[in-house]
């Protein structure tokens, strides 16, 4: 075995192009749910897909229908619920996916399923067969897409809704279609790194690209070069450790963040530290 190793093996190869395009459309959906504050949406509903994939797997559709709408189910319930009740979002989100996930363990333990559900939970990004592959490629391809044609308004609606509302923007078709792309993203993920650790992939490379820049496109850009470059190297990782690749792939994502949050140049840790001495010493002089 030698460093050259991984490249030898089909499985691997298509390891690394399918887990390339997942970091990717993870990577510029994650810059927008950093800025509207949706980070436990994308937890949410990254958790209560588990009801409609068993549920697909019972009547024997496509498991991503199901993650799709059960996912998107989470949401709507979500933003009735807000709507109708005097509840902060964040505790209807709270209960609503711990219980959609409740419920989708409940139908797992009751369901006679072979390997391929377990993978749902956990990932394999290995072991993905062709086809699934393919729906893969499909479905990430065709969110990536609508997302990057929809970004201008997007990015309207994450930093100053009432402002698109004024110019004629429909904020509420809006919402829905955010939460749409938001579930097809997860379902896009599900098959490489699984229901519990797919959260990771939709937040983490936002954070690194808004701790380094204040411009959306630079931001964008750090944010699918880190996603990217992380699972390459938690791919490869995983080979020689012989350990979980989701789990590697999600733990060189969390390196870079702490040196983003350490050494970035404007909101890291050593700058603000530097900052707050220097206005401490201003402060002294000036008295």
């Amino acid at each position: 075995m030698n460093w050259l190793s991984p490249f030898h093996y089909d499985f691997m190869l298509a390891a690394f192009g399918v887990g390339a395009l997942i970091a990717m459309v993870c990577a510029v959906f994650s810059c927008f749910l950093i800025l509207k504050g949706w980070s436990l949406m994308g937890d949410a509903i990254s958790h209560a897909v588990l009801p409609g994939i068993v549920i697909a797997y019972m009547i024997g559709i496509p498991l991503a229908i199901g993650a799709f709408c059960s996912g998107l189910f989470c949401a709507v319930s979500t933003g009735y619920i807000k709507e109708n009740s005097r509840l902060k979002e964040d505790t209807i989100m709270g209960v609503v996916f711990t219980g959609l996930f409740a419920l989708g363990l409940v139908l797992f333990t009751k369901v006679e399923s072979d390997q391929h559900l377990n993978h749902i939970l956990f990932g394999s990004l290995l072991g993905i067969p062709k086809n699934q592959i393919l729906q893969t490629l499909a479905i990430g391809t065709l969110t990536l897409l609508a997302t990057l044609l929809i970004r201008k308004d997007l990015l309207l609606f994450c930093f100053d809704p009432d402002h698109a509302r004024s110019i004629g923007i429909n904020t509420n078709r809006l919402n829905y279609c955010m939460l749409s792309l938001l579930a097809l993203t997860i379902v896009t993920s599900l098959q490489a790194v699984g229901i519990i650790l797919v959260v990771a992939m939709l937040i983490t490379p936002g954070c690194i690209g808004f701790l380094l820049t204040d411009r959306f496109s630079r931001m964008l850009a750090i944010a699918v070069t880190a996603a990217v470059g992380s699972t390459l190297v938690g791919v490869y990782s995983s080979f020689f450790l012989n350990a979980s690749t989701a789990a590697c792939i999600v733990l060189v994502q969390a390196f870079v963040f702490m040196l983003a949050l350490v050494f970035a140049p404007k909101r890291g840790l050593l700058a603000m530290s530097r900052l707050h001495k220097r206005i401490t010493t201003q402060d002294s002089i000036g008295s």
